[in-house]
């Protein structure tokens, strides 16, 4: 079935008697969404910076009426009115409940953290801090994705959902859009900011028509005008869209640049107009994929990672998969695995750059088939090594490659070696720790553990630029933390930055 986004509507230009109508029909339609509120700060490498526009306003009445249903009646009548003075009858409910913080898809068990993680520190502190962590080196990415995703206990102080939006906001940045919209389903999509990312994933994974549907049935959640009148044509309803958006640009509900790009996606005069819309200087979801629809696509390359994850669908080439795929490996964002299917999928159809890698992938894979996985190993991680990518190479093939003999394997084990210990797997002679990373325990915190976990993240991030003694303070608040596993494979990444030629 083809994708009403991108199938060409009928032409749905109005003559010049309907403003009125438009008008009124807008004020209608648009009563289901919050009044635009002032602008305000954005938290640094947040994902509001291009997030869809949010709409709010004080809190009231709202309604999902749209084109196409009766409107809702008001009852005129008096209010109801208590028959006597008696006290009701008690509910009760769970404190915890109401408070997103708390949620998350991994126990506190599983992600192996402290369930008090936060117990002491600020809901806004905290939230400040997972935003500008860094997390480049594997290790520490992975050991963040499970910070992001663990069900903690919420903290004391600060704004309610305040670090929920955070948490999901940079697993946004990350790129790590599964991770994200499940973190953000488990709190339930009924609340317009959570609304409002599940949304935006949804553009960005090219499946709207699920966005658009709950939409439809949870009033006061569209997260702008234009996403209302996107999906009014994304359901089939193309009249009420043309009349949505001439009311709402006669209201001044709507940015004229909007304005206009919904203006080519609803009306099919301008397929034929040679002029291509130039896009704005910081792209929405919502403006990405009206510009796919409209036969206008954005290159994904000088987007936030986040957008790359568009590229990963089946109807774009291969190409473009493959670049894509790259570089959500290289982030952490997609599994390695994910990456090694794509390059499986066809023979190379040139040479140079990504091409070769796919080459000297097919080669591994052939040779893993075989039992030779050693003897195209050298060539691969030359190819890898050369685009920075060494790291990835690793967690696809590491599994597969036998533990290494260097007395008859020669340069092909010692690689075998690197990418083994890479991925914390056994290796018969490994990499020797730096003796610089060595430093002694500090004592644990009594509270705000999660603040010192998240700056010994940063001060270990410090190591890949040849910080190696702040690197090692924070391999030691990762240890005091009870967070070994996590010191141990940091540690040996660390050292073998050399070898792998890593080019962060």
């Amino acid at each position: 079935m083809t994708d009403p986004s991108r199938r060409r509507p009928r032409r749905t230009g109005l003559p010049a008697a309907f403003p009125a109508i438009a008008l009124a029909l807008a004020g209608l339609v648009v009563a289901g969404l919050p009044a635009p509120a002032p602008a305000q700060t954005r938290e640094p490498l947040s994902a509001s910076d291009w997030l869809s526009g949010s709409v709010r306003g004080p809190q009231r009445e709202s309604s999902a009426w749209r084109p196409g249903q009766r409107p809702p009646q008001r009852d005129a009548g008096p209010k109801p009115v208590a028959a006597s003075g008696a006290v009701g009858a008690v509910q009760v409910s769970r404190l915890d409940g109401s408070n997103p913080d708390a949620t998350g898809t991994l126990t506190a068990r599983k992600a192996g953290l402290a369930p008090g993680l936060w117990q002491g520190s600020d809901a806004g502190d905290l939230a400040r801090q997972i935003l500008t962590t860094p997390a480049r080196l594997p290790a520490m990415n992975a050991l963040m994705r499970r910070l992001l995703s663990a069900q903690l206990a919420p903290p004391a102080s600060g704004r309610s959902g305040q670090l929920f939006l955070a948490r999901a906001d940079r697993l946004l940045d990350m790129g790590a859009l599964d991770q994200a919209q499940a973190l953000l389903l488990a709190a339930g999509p009924g609340d317009p900011e959570v609304f409002r990312r599940l949304f935006d994933i949804a553009l960005l994974q090219g499946d709207e028509g699920r966005a658009c549907r709950i939409m439809d049935g949870t009033p006061g959640v569209a997260p702008s005008f234009s996403a209302r009148i996107f999906c009014l044509a994304q359901t089939g309803d193309w009249a009420a869209a043309a009349i949505s958006l001439q009311g709402a640009e006669a209201l001044g509900l709507i940015e004229a640049r909007q304005a206009v790009l919904l203006t080519h996606f609803l009306d099919d005069a301008f397929v034929d107009d040679p002029g291509a819309l130039a896009p704005p200087d910081r792209i929405t979801p919502l403006e990405f994929r009206i510009h796919e629809a409209i036969g206008q696509p954005l290159p994904t390359t000088g987007l936030p990672l986040a957008f790359a994850q568009s590229d990963l669908r089946l109807n774009n080439g291969w190409k473009a998969r493959l670049e894509a795929a790259e570089r959500l490996a290289r982030a952490g964002a997609i599994p390695p695995a994910t990456l090694r299917q794509i390059y499986a999928e066809q023979k190379p159809a040139a040479s140079g750059g990504v091409w070769e890698r796919a080459g000297a992938m097919r080669t591994m894979e052939a040779a893993i088939a075989s039992g030779g996985t050693l003897a195209a190993l050298p060539r691969a991680f030359d190819e890898f090594r050369r685009a920075g990518m060494a790291d990835v190479l690793a967690g696809m093939v590491a599994a597969d490659l036998p533990e290494p003999d260097p007395a008859e394997d020669g340069e092909a084990a010692t690689i075998a070696g690197w990418l083994r210990q890479w991925q914390g797997l056994p290796v018969p002679a490994p990499v020797a720790i730096l003796p610089e990373l060595g430093a002694e325990a500090p004592p644990v915190p009594d509270s705000r553990q999660g603040e010192s976990l998240l700056a010994a993240m940063a001060d270990v991030d410090a190591g890949i630029e040849g910080d190696l003694p702040r690197a090692a303070r924070g391999l030691a608040m990762l240890r005091a933390l009870g967070l070994e596993g996590d010191a141990a494979l940091a540690a040996a990444q660390l050292s073998l930055l050399p070898a792998m030629g890593d080019a962060r």
